[in-house]
């Protein structure tokens, strides 16, 4: 098999972002036709169909899929090479990491503990941009977007119980963090209120406790996002069951309750891909959140 060039590479990540050849092309300033050709000297080169060709476009194939992804962590090593190989031959030991970093988060994470970090993480390298996406904790979460290249590093849920979400990836643990009961403040008896449930509530890692329960009533709504959950919560429309990082900077007229002596937790932590462990901008930002560990916690949040 004949390599693919960093040119082919970018023609397969941009079909597959924009869903087409014609717009690919227009994103690479090219022509339709030489989008079209290179694609087919891709898959000619790997010995597969990367995409399905329609009316509406194209879309990758599962073949296409493991192919961009791959495309993606190879043009991040590029883009990362010359920084790291001239701070290298000038001699430069100081770890300076400059360029973009692409971070992806669940959004509590993203919002209550990631700030502080970057902000000691900018002052230290004051040429490194972050970048953050919120990433919905579900299916693959954070952990795929940095497996599909959209990611240096996730901030992600770590089973113990459970094989990782995507194999192959660096994983380390950061915290772990208890549930707890939220219920409208001052309620006297909040365990006998409605159930207010949230799409991304980590159900592996409460199952066993919840089965458990006989108090816990089916819930009586359900919503995509744990901060409309909390809203709920405060104003009165039932109780809810959450990790204490989405309980965080709570509204006024919610109250947070333990859960018993043994509550449910879960673990937090980062992922990577072995080649990007190694950079410096991944680096340091994995030393400032270690460092995170270190410092004083929210309640229900302990260091591992």
């Amino acid at each position: 098999m004949t390599d693919l060039a960093p040119q082919e590479l970018r023609v397969l990540v941009a079909v597959a972002e924009e869903r087409g050849f014609t717009a690919a092309a227009a994103r690479l300033d090219s022509s339709q036709s030489a989008v079209s050709h290179a694609v087919r000297a891709c898959e000619r080169k790997l010995g597969a169909v990367l995409f399905e060709r329609g009316r509406h476009g194209a879309r990758p194939t599962e073949a296409g899929e493991r192919a961009v992804a791959y495309a993606r962590r190879v043009l991040r090593l590029l883009a990362a090479m010359g920084p790291e190989v001239r701070a290298a031959g000038a001699g430069d030991t100081s770890g300076e990491a400059t360029g973009v970093l692409r971070i992806a988060a669940f959004r509590s994470v993203a919002a209550h503990l990631l700030p502080p970090v970057l902000a000691r993480l900018t002052a230290r390298h004051p040429g490194l941009t972050p970048q953050v996406r919120i990433v919905r904790e579900l299916g693959r979460g954070a952990a795929g977007e940095v497996a599909d290249g959209r990611a240096d590093l996730g901030l992600a849920t770590l089973d113990p119980a459970a094989p990782p979400p995507v194999p192959g990836l660096v994983t380390a643990r950061l915290f772990e963090e208890t549930y707890a009961l939220a219920h409208p403040a001052g309620h006297p008896a909040p365990r006998g209120l409605p159930l207010v449930d949230w799409d991304e509530n980590c159900g592996s890692y409460t199952r066993d406790w919840w089965d458990r329960q006989d108090w816990i009533p089916p819930s009586t709504i359900d919503v995509e996002d744990d901060t409309v959950a909390v809203s709920l919560v405060s104003q009165g429309l039932g109780m809810a069951i959450m990790p204490r990082t989405a309980l965080l900077g709570a509204p006024a007229g919610l109250a947070v309750t333990d859960l018993g002596p043994k509550p449910p937790s879960r673990y937090v932590g980062y992922v990577t891909t072995p080649e990007l462990a190694g950079t410096a901008a991944v680096r340091a930002l994995i030393r400032e959140l270690r460092e995170l560990r270190g410092r004083v916690l929210p309640e229900g949040l302990a260091a591992v």
